[in-house]
């Protein structure tokens, strides 16, 4: 298998890369994990943002999408001294925002998955890659879903962030040819 250029040798990204990167998702609450871990990851590593995905997980309620739009600015307090997760201010108080905006995007598409997929009519779009270099950091999809995510009310889903999070969802599949 070729290296992905996020990917060093720990067994975390590995297992993450072969069980979970692309492929493609449909559950709602799983769809806003995976948008939120791409906004803690921005300037970070992905590493870090894998190592900690289990204490946001008990942080954020598991990712309840209505459990995690109804939590408090005291509890972002709290969330604040929490050594085990990333302890980014705007971005615990985004991952609120954004539970309160799928909500209201399940209200208005039916649902997360709904909304997304609608993208890409349903199917993946599978690049023929040779090298990780070809593939891009962002495109005009990820470029169109953020401006629209951004319309409805999200925090921190740039294009950049938003083709990551399309990979890792499996909208988009950019393994290489030769995996």
């Amino acid at each position: 298998m070729a290296k992905v250029d996020w990917m060093d040798d720990s067994p975390e990204l590995l297992a993450y890369y072969q069980t979970e990167w692309g492929q493609p998702e449909h559950d709602d609450q799983r769809l806003f994990e995976l948008l939120c871990m791409e906004m803690y990851q921005a300037g970070l590593n992905w590493r870090t943002v894998l190592k900690k995905r289990a204490a946001f997980r008990l942080a954020f309620k598991n990712y309840e999408i209505a459990k995690v739009a109804q939590m408090t600015p005291s509890k972002i307090e709290q969330l604040m001294t929490n050594r085990a997760i990333i302890r980014n201010r705007a971005k615990l108080n985004a991952t609120v925002n954004n539970a309160q905006a799928v909500l209201a995007l399940q209200e208005s598409e039916g649902s997360f998955d709904r909304y997304l997929w609608g993208f890409v009519n349903g199917k993946p779009i599978v690049n023929r890659r040779r090298t990780w270099a070809e593939v891009p950091a962002k495109s005009e999809l990820s470029t169109q879903i953020s401006k629209d995510l951004k319309r409805r009310g999200f925090q921190f889903v740039g294009p950049v962030s938003i083709y990551s999070f399309l990979q890792g969802a499996g909208l988009i599949d950019d393994h290489l040819i030769s995996e």
